[in-house]
């Protein structure tokens, strides 16, 4: 008993040296909080396991959270310039392309939906905005990995049903192939307005514009002082019965992409306006005294989040931080939240074994014994994104990005689903890609048959 009571005492002795002490002023302190964090992250990684797949998390954690997780990472190799994981991102990016470079990887055929590959996709957008160095050895560069993913998702959009949109799912028999929801729309929506920004290809912010429009025209975005971002609908109801529900990651990525056209239009005004109305939106509904939290499903110090849910703030703010450097006029008021949430969420990372383990409740100043993948990466996302003016701005083919593209990338590949789109992309991609004039993606049923069988 003496000696439990000498280990505890001990234990709560050296904790406290070993918790974070971040000074959100430092680049330093950053950093090597981050670094912290990030090995955190890592003990959930399956990849540097016996038997485990390489760019993939352990269970209960699923695919697009690793594409989520190396989006963070590979922002923080280029805000810290730290290349201690530098060779651990590019093995686990290129892991999870796929044999046809699109992220379709043959361990997520037939459950795959188009918001998982979204959401990869922006992170591979980041390594070609970071100039994260191309694969080389013969592979495509980021760029053209980028461009295949926006091909093959936007080969799906969906005139018949509800005037337009992307389904939730790609394959007809997984759950959810009846739903357009939000995020799928969203990933697109930024995925369109990065490369027309990148590339200085009119067609890909034509594409943005007219996939933001029908998420405004459906419902699922609300313009407003405090705008809405929705979460989707069921085509049964003509996408008319839409769930209200209201997710960080939502309004983040919708706000990412509404900056990145607001940067892309050389700074229209109309966009800038959506911005402010966006970002009021998230201010209002996922701040309070400046300290973010996932409003859905944290109420005071209870929880009800599940494991995405509890990963939502990372991309949200990598998003916030993105909107700070490309809209000036919201920089400060950005840049405030960030700096509170950042304060809170260094406090949360005070617990578990290694006393740095980050927790679910920023609000509480301390660990509040919650744990998770999802904790840690929304801690280093709100922590670094306080570095986003320290670096240059995401670059574009114009002013230093050196990734190679192909604008036909994916154009080939048959994804099994029952949609089909003609897609048209001028010459002014100044990465050197291919022209394209058009393409179909037909009808493919084997997938079905094999399911069956």
């Amino acid at each position: 008993m003496l000696l439990m009571n000498i280990i505890a005492w001990l234990l709560h002795a050296i904790i406290p040296v070993w918790a974070l002490d971040l000074e959100v002023e430092s680049k330093d302190s950053v950093c090597a909080a981050t670094a912290l964090i990030q090995q955190g992250m890592l003990d959930y990684y399956a990849g540097d396991k016996y038997g485990g797949a390489v760019g993939m998390f352990q269970s209960p954690y699923y695919w697009w959270q690793a594409g989520e997780a190396f989006g963070g990472m590979l922002d923080n190799w280029y805000f810290c310039q730290n290349n201690t994981f530098e060779n651990l991102i590019r093995k686990a990016m290129l892991a999870q392309t796929g044999t046809k470079y699109d992220y379709m990887p043959d361990n997520q055929t037939m459950v795959e939906g188009n918001d998982d590959q979204g959401v990869w996709g922006l992170t591979v957008m980041g390594a070609v905005e970071r100039n994260f160095t191309d694969p080389g050895d013969g592979k495509p560069g980021w760029l053209a990995m980028a461009q295949a993913i926006f091909n093959e998702v936007w080969s799906r959009w969906d005139d018949e049903h509800c005037g337009g949109g992307v389904r939730w799912q790609i394959f007809t028999w997984n759950s959810g192939y009846n739903y357009k929801n939000t995020i799928s729309n969203a990933c697109l929506f930024q995925l369109a307005a990065r490369l027309g920004r990148y590339t200085n290809n009119q067609t890909y912010l034509h594409i943005a514009e007219e996939v933001f429009d029908w998420l405004h025209d459906v419902g699922y975005v609300v313009l407003s002082d405090k705008g809405n971002v929705y979460d989707g609908a069921e085509i049964d109801s003509n996408c008319t019965e839409v769930t209200r529900l209201e997710w960080t990651y939502n309004h983040g990525i919708v706000l990412g992409g509404l900056a990145y056209m607001y940067n892309a239009t050389n700074g229209s005004s109309t966009w800038e306006e959506r911005v402010s109305q966006i970002l009021g939106g998230a201010t209002d509904y996922f701040f309070e005294n400046d300290i973010m939290y996932e409003s859905g499903c944290q109420h005071n110090d209870s929880s009800t989040c599940n494991n995405d849910q509890r990963s939502f703030r990372s991309i949200f703010s990598r998003m916030l931080g993105l909107t700070s450097v490309l809209v000036p006029s919201v920089s400060d008021q950005i840049d405030t939240l960030l700096t509170a949430s950042a304060a809170a969420a260094a406090k949360s990372c005070s617990g578990g074994t290694d006393g740095h383990t980050c927790g679910l409740n920023w609000f509480k100043g301390a660990w509040d014994g919650q744990y998770g993948l999802g904790e840690q990466m929304s801690a280093l996302e709100v922590i670094q994104n306080t570095l986003v003016h320290t670096r240059p701005a995401p670059f574009t083919a114009s002013d230093g990005g050196s990734s190679v593209g192909d604008a036909s990338a994916g154009l080939n590949s048959s994804t099994t689903n029952v949609l089909q789109n003609k897609l048209s992309i001028n010459t002014g991609d100044r990465a050197g890609a291919a022209v394209v004039t058009a393409v179909v993606l037909m009808i493919v049923v084997g997938g079905s048959v094999w399911m069956l069988f």
